[in-house]
């Protein structure tokens, strides 16, 4: 009998074996949905005009570039008419190449007047401005800005598309090279790249503008006004359109 007792006890204490649990599949928990934006309501008509105001810029809030027609197809794309209010990208990208074909040409023209002058006579005079543009912009920009509106005030004209013409009718086509061979030098013929068409004529535009300038009572906007439109209408008075001429012509005699 206790051995029965003991029996029975030891199976009432004995655990009884559980059933194994159905592992469920985790739920994947629901994706929260991000609210969405609030429509925007139209814009006001002052926010219109003012995006519009910045994608249509005007050089000295005057002139527009897009007027502009370029028929010199070899100096096309080296001509910037990026639209500035006031001309100047503070130096940027000038580590990279072609680094003056990413400068608006107006920025070009007031680079080449600052400048100390010539240090060697021109036309009978040694042309110094004595440190009175060099390195101050500004002021240079305003004289470029005085010019172009005495250039369309006198023309009736876009004075970009008059900056442009005299570009096409001053830049050179040939220029001279010094070549020393067996112990003698002589000059050769050689051909101008684009980049360097612009330089020499925005180089001579700016010179004559200090030279017409220089010890008179002309003010140099004037000088500067006077210059392009002789040289836009391809006019032998024109002191860039001089250069042109004497340059090919030497260049002509050494093929």
């Amino acid at each position: 009998m206790i051995k029965m007792a003991e029996a029975t006890e030891s199976k009432v204490d004995a655990p009884q074996a559980q059933a194994p649990q159905q592992v469920q599949p985790a739920q994947e928990k629901p994706k929260r949905k991000r609210a969405a934006a609030p429509k925007q309501d139209a814009e006001s008509q002052e926010g219109q005009e003012r995006k519009a105001g910045f994608k249509e810029l005007l050089v000295f809030g005057k002139y527009d570039p897009k007027e502009v027609q370029i028929t010199d197809g070899s100096i096309e794309q080296y001509v910037n008419l990026k639209s500035y209010v006031y001309p100047n990208i503070y130096g940027r990208r000038k580590f990279q190449s072609y680094y003056a074909s990413h400068i608006s040409v107006v920025e070009r023209l007031v680079n080449k007047l600052m400048r100390g002058g010539t240090g060697k006579k021109v036309g009978g005079k040694v042309i110094r401005t004595e440190g009175r543009l060099q390195g101050k912009k500004i002021k240079v920009m305003h004289i470029v800005q005085k010019s172009f509106d005495i250039v369309n005030k006198q023309t009736g004209k876009n004075p970009l598309q008059v900056l442009i013409n005299a570009l096409q009718n001053s830049a050179p086509i040939e220029d001279t090279t010094r070549v020393r061979y067996g112990g003698i030098s002589y000059n050769v013929a050689v051909g101008i790249s684009a980049q360097r068409r612009i330089n020499v004529a925005l180089k001579n535009i700016a010179l004559a503008a200090l030279i017409g300038a220089f010890k008179n009572r002309r003010p140099l906007a004037e000088a500067l006004a006077n210059e392009l439109i002789l040289a836009s209408n391809n006019s032998p008075e024109s002191y860039a359109i001089k250069k042109r001429v004497e340059g090919e012509r030497i260049a002509k005699r050494a093929r």
